[in-house]
């Protein structure tokens, strides 16, 4: 994550219940690594936080920061729930990646973290 802006976190209200945040960034765009064309489509982040929660302007710097980076959306999709869950460590957490149809086919990837409860 060395190369993004750095995620801002504050201390969960309600760390003694399991509750679920939903993010959604329906403007989200990246590059294409084999035309570098852009890709549109929306990120959905869902989560149940333990300790921690994420500031939403870090993660919208966060966000833009993918829009000159050339990745497959199966890789962007795995980065942003490995870096969120890196920084924040909920309990669980969800990223589905929708992305806008190229050439008539479309695209959704799903990724999903379970912590370890042992």
């Amino acid at each position: 994550m060395a190369d993004k802006p750095e995620l801002e976190l504050f201390d969960n209200p309600q760390p003694g219940r399991d509750y679920v945040i939903t993010i959604r960034c329906p403007e989200f765009t990246s590059l294409c690594p084999k035309t570098s064309q852009p890709d549109f489509g929306e990120i959905t982040i869902e989560y149940c936080p333990d300790k921690l929660c994420i500031e939403l302007k870090s993660l919208k710097f966060y966000m833009q920061s993918y829009r000159n980076k050339g990745i497959f959306y199966e890789a962007l999709t795995n980065e942003i729930l490995d870096d969120l869950t890196a920084v924040c460590r909920p309990r669980w957490m969800k990223i589905t990646s929708r992305f806008t149809p190229r050439g008539g086919i479309s695209t959704d990837v799903f990724a999903e973290y379970k912590a370890n409860t042992k």
